[in-house]
């Protein structure tokens, strides 16, 4: 072989191999292609696998067949009552018709663009409808799922169907919430002030009412002691009056009584004289 033969040889087999890799192609399990010929669709491969095509005339789109998310932009919703409330909120959606899909939003960015405008939309009309404290109740249920259908009939004329809409979170606007804010802050004050002035006012009736008890607890025990008082000046009264006329006994009780008083308290010392008739009890009479 000569060297022209050699060198047409090499040229025509890679040319050869160049044909055969842009001729061949795969699909993946989780992806389904669209084959075009000149702009027009030939057909839709949604079997994975090793593929042919007619190369340099025919190409393919792909796109993915699973289930994919995607997260909306933060919204604001005005409810039936005229409340608002901020919403973030993610869909579930996949390809249904690849080749309407590929008409109407050419990729999944353009899906996305797509699906943040049709749920925020349906969003804002069914919640327009219905005041905000049905968000807080069993009724969310139902008006989700009204939000799902909704969105899931407008994106179906983009080939896209809509799985499923949820909220991830919903609040109150910044300077609502801070409104509210304030206005709990202002009532639990209040409600601290209120129960203060029980509290204050409990206390003086405690207060009063102990105070009064102590009163006549007082004047009933002093009343008591004068009664008791009274009755022993009088049993002492008698005493005296009954023995009056026995002047040994009455000197008897007065020593006793002097006695009781001077050796007071216990270690109390008297110096007198053993003669004196201070003693005249304590023994046998001084001479």
């Amino acid at each position: 072989m000569n060297q022209k033969s050699l060198i047409t040889a090499i040229v025509s087999g890679f040319a050869g191999l160049v044909l055969l890799l842009n001729s061949l192609y795969i699909v993946e399990q989780t992806q389904i292609g669209l084959i075009f010929q000149f702009g027009e669709l030939v057909r839709v491969v949604d079997a994975p696998g090793l593929k042919f095509r007619v190369p340099f005339i025919q190409n393919i789109v792909l796109y993915d067949n699973r289930l994919l998310d995607y997260n909306l932009p933060v919204i604001e919703v005005t409810a039936e009552d005229q409340k608002r409330i901020v919403v973030d909120l993610y869909a579930r959606y996949k390809v249904k018709d690849p080749f309407l899909f590929y008409k109407t939003v050419g990729n999944i960015m353009g899906a996305q663009n797509r699906l943040a405008t049709i749920v925020p939309a349906s969003m804002r009309r069914v919640i327009g409808r219905v005041p905000l404290s049905n968000m807080l109740s069993p009724e969310r249920a139902k008006i989700m799922h009204e939000i799902r259908e909704e969105a899931i009939k407008s994106a179906e004329s983009f080939g896209i169907e809509v799985r499923d809409v949820r909220i991830i979170r919903a609040d109150l606007p910044k300077e609502n919430s801070e409104a509210i804010f304030n206005r709990m802050e202002s009532e639990r004050k209040q409600e601290a002030k209120q129960f203060r002035a029980e509290g204050h006012e409990k206390a003086l009736e405690i207060r009063s009412s102990a105070d009064k008890q102590k009163t006549i607890m007082l004047a009933e025990a002093e009343k008591k002691a004068q009664i008791l008082q009274g009755e022993a000046d009088a049993l002492t009264a008698e005493i005296f009056a009954k023995y009056s006329d026995n002047k040994d006994f009455f000197a008897f009780f007065r020593s006793m009584i002097a006695y009781q008083e001077a050796l007071q308290p216990s270690d109390t010392t008297i110096i007198l004289s053993p003669t004196s008739e201070f003693f005249e009890f304590f023994g046998s009479k001084p001479q």
